[in-house]
């Protein structure tokens, strides 16, 4: 069961309803704690859950300014934020890290990610490739520091990973070093005394458990595990693409006690963040985080990808190309589209919307220096728009309709420079203000 859509779909049959009273209020909870036992949430912390909600709910007033449906809403997604755990901070000072976990969690792409992510802040990175069980990994591994641009530090053929640990921290002078170690199909004597020799070499700064979003309440047991052996200063949940994915293994280890660190959202680099509670249940319950959106724009804008709209003086299709491939850095367009709220976009929607990008990009591409310029060229010349067409592998119609397209793109970029007012209501939009609360 998809969690954040089973979810949404029960905060829209609440936000429809002629009336929201307590007989309304019991039926919610029921069906919140249907939902919540079929994504494998653990049944005794649902009951808690839905407990707290009824009685935060149903007692005493509403909040003034509030209907009695925005605080329902409003008390579902404090205690969710509860429920899920605390946000995390990753520490951005020097340090060591030790990535464990059982095999085939994604612990050395996991770790890979994580060198990536300090490397963004500025960062320099080391990765130890200490799974001496599998020297895929250790090639792996390399090969990932390679195209992140890290360093990697190995001993091939040391059937000792404490050994190569050992090697790393006399050759390294990075400011974040990440070991990677071997896992197991279970926890056993073998994995914890690799583990032992290792954490008694390394002295780990940070203990960070890797676990698939998919493997439900499980989680929670390898959280408790794995923190016998060693102290788990965090978890780091792959596989959490979809919105609706991996709401019990969340739950199962925050149950324990352990912090989620980080969450694996795609397969990118790039797909990996520190965890935010507040942000991952507002992405459950369709809350648009445009802060979180505009920090992408962001660090795309910083790097040089792709200009603020501000600094553009002058729409046309070459910027309007440049500006398409940087956005394309944004993520898939159901990550964006869920972003801004928006997470049950319906799939043929989107597949044409991608569609319908790449055909631009194709457009575009055949387009020359001139034409890109100035597109009335194109829209003057029938003999240009042919040309255009037969370079793109399209019909006429599509360079067409592209060309109107891009032409009211034109009058919107041109009301947006000269419309101060409306400059003012999207800047205040795009920094998450007057937003409500998941309608």
């Amino acid at each position: 069961m998809d969690l954040g859509k089973s979810l949404r779909a029960l905060i829209n049959k609440i936000t429809n309803a002629p009336v929201v009273d307590e007989a309304t209020l019991k039926s919610f909870i029921k069906e919140l704690q249907r939902i919540l036992i079929a994504s494998d949430v653990n049944v005794k912390l649902v009951f808690e859950l839905s407990k707290k909600i009824e009685k935060r709910a149903s007692a005493g007033e509403v909040p003034k300014g509030l209907t009695m449906r925005e605080h329902l809403l409003k008390v579902v997604y404090d205690e969710l934020v509860s429920f899920m755990g605390t946000s995390y901070e990753p520490r951005l000072d020097r340090h060591k890290v030790l990535l464990c976990g059982l095999f085939g969690s994604g612990k050395t792409t996991s770790a890979a990610k994580v060198a990536y992510f300090y490397k963004k802040k500025g960062m320099k990175v080391g990765m130890v490739g200490a799974d001496v069980e599998r020297p895929a990994a250790q090639e792996q591994l390399q090969q990932l520091a390679e195209q992140i641009g890290v360093n990697y530090y190995t001993v091939k053929g040391e059937k000792e990973a404490y050994k190569v640990v050992e090697d790393a921290l006399r050759r390294s002078k990075d400011d974040i070093l990440i070991v990677d170690s071997a896992g197991r199909s279970a926890f056993d004597s073998r994995l914890a005394d690799e583990l032992s020799k290792i954490i008694r070499v390394l002295r780990p700064d940070e203990s960070y458990l890797v676990v698939s979003g998919d493997i439900g309440q499980i989680a929670g047991k390898q959280a408790e595990e794995f923190n016998k052996l060693t102290p788990i200063t965090g978890v780091l949940v792959t596989k959490m693409d979809g919105s609706g994915k991996g709401g019990g293994a969340l739950s199962a280890v925050a149950a324990t006690g352990s912090k989620i660190a980080f969450i694996g959202v795609g397969e990118k680099m790039e797909d990996l963040q520190a965890y935010d509670s507040e942000r991952f249940v507002g992405r459950l319950l369709g809350i648009p985080d445009i802060q979180g959106l505009m920090e992408k724009v962001k660090e795309i804008s910083e790097s040089g990808e792709m200009q603020a709209p501000e600094e553009v003086t002058e729409l046309t299709v070459d910027v309007f190309y440049q500006q398409l491939k940087a956005a394309k850095k944004l993520g898939p367009l159901d990550s964006v589209f869920s972003m801004m709220g928006m997470s049950d976009m319906p799939r043929e929607v989107m597949d044409q919307g991608q569609d319908k990008l790449k055909k631009y990009e194709s457009i575009i591409s055949s387009m020359t220096k001139a034409e890109r310029k100035d597109a009335s060229l194109v829209r003057k010349s029938r003999a240009r728009m042919e040309r255009i067409a037969k370079g793109a592998g399209c019909e006429l119609e599509d360079v067409r309709r592209f060309l109107s397209e891009f032409s009211k793109m034109e009058q919107m970029f041109t009301r947006f420079r000269k419309d101060r007012g409306l400059r003012k209501k999207l800047e205040k939009m795009m920094k998450g203000k007057g937003l409500p609360l998941g309608m």
